[in-house]
């Protein structure tokens, strides 16, 4: 597949991953809804995979894995979607973040509408730009220094199973359901300013988004530019969303690159830009696309299989917890 139909493809994956998402929260919100009006009979199932909204549980739930607790039975959905998207990282980059990530689409979305209406977009002083990307590194460090290295073994598995993790699904529906004055405005502000500014939550924010960058430098596959036939256009930079000076590197390694191509489908020279394995081997975006959805999808067939994704909270206990 030309680099030029990436993009389309790209697309189209992020709406369905979307149109999944918001399924799964409709899903979700109807089973919550039901069990909260002390339905008697049939309850809608619980959408297991709404734990994705969930990645600090996610991220609790695999230090524990990895400590020899086991998976959590609480929300190992959470786990799993985490290592899901750790090792879509590891592999493919922050694919996670660029074909996946319901939050990123609409981010990706409102900065084209932005594009669209007023031919172009803010970008922000190179030492303010950076200034403010460290913050969602900081709060990555906050996140892992607390649940890494403060907690002890008992306090995590205290807080695995107290009701305020056993419940936490609900709490961010609720969040949502009965959102605040505050949080309104908040959010509203991030939605007005990714029409103006490229990402600006993912950028600077995203935590989640932090941890997956770390860990996509290691990542064999990355943008890889032939000095031979680049003729140094500029393109590549000017469209890329994470600001990388793309036209100047010999092989992109930056932990702000979302592997979504962009720099290479808008490659129009000699294909002076192509995403390659190991910096030899060339990868089609057919491809890429492909090992994206597989990987993801691969691992929460394993955490079914493994019987490590249903919750073990019964029907009774979250009547009784959304009472409480």
């Amino acid at each position: 597949m030309s680099a030029r139909y990436v993009q389309p493809l790209r697309i189209l994956v992020q709406y369905l991953f979307l149109s999944f998402i918001l399924w799964l929260g409709w899903r979700f919100t109807m089973f919550v809804l039901q069990i909260k009006s002390g339905a008697i009979g049939t309850i809608p199932a619980r959408p297991d995979g709404i734990e994705a909204f969930l990645p600090i549980s996610g991220l609790l739930g695999t230090v524990a894995w990895l400590k020899g607790m086991g998976i959590n039975p609480v929300h190992p959905a959470a786990t799993v979607l985490f290592i899901s998207a750790i090792l879509l990282s590891l592999l493919l980059r922050r694919s996670f973040c660029s074909w996946i990530c319901p939050v990123a689409t609409i981010s990706e979305t409102l900065w084209k509408i932005g594009f669209r209406l007023f031919k172009r977009n803010l970008r922000l002083p190179v030492w303010l730009d950076i200034g403010l990307r460290s913050f969602k590194y900081l709060l990555l460090a906050f996140f892992v220094y607390s649940i890494v290295f403060a907690m002890s073994a008992a306090s995590m598995q205290a807080f695995i199973h107290s009701d305020y993790h056993r419940i936490a699904d609900v709490r961010l529906l609720y969040f949502f359901l009965h959102i605040s004055p505050v949080a309104l405005a908040i959010i509203s502000t991030l939605l007005i300013l990714s029409i103006a500014i490229k990402n600006p939550t993912c950028r600077y924010l995203c935590p989640y988004g932090a941890l997956l960058g770390v860990v996509s430098v290691f990542s064999p596959v990355r943008v890889t530019r032939d000095r031979e036939r680049c003729v140094s256009c500029g393109i590549c930079s000017q469209v890329c969303p994470s600001r990388i000076d793309v036209m100047h590197k010999k092989s992109v390694t930056s932990p702000e690159c979302i592997g979504c191509w962009r720099c290479v489908s808008h490659c129009r020279f000699n294909e002076a830009l192509s995403m390659r394995f190991a910096g030899r081997y060339a990868v089609s975006g057919f491809l890429f696309a492909i090992l994206v959805i597989t990987i993801f999808f691969g691992t929460v067939q394993i955490g079914k299989a493994t019987g490590k994704w249903d919750t073990n909270i019964t029907l009774p206990e979250y009547r009784q917890l959304l009472r409480e």
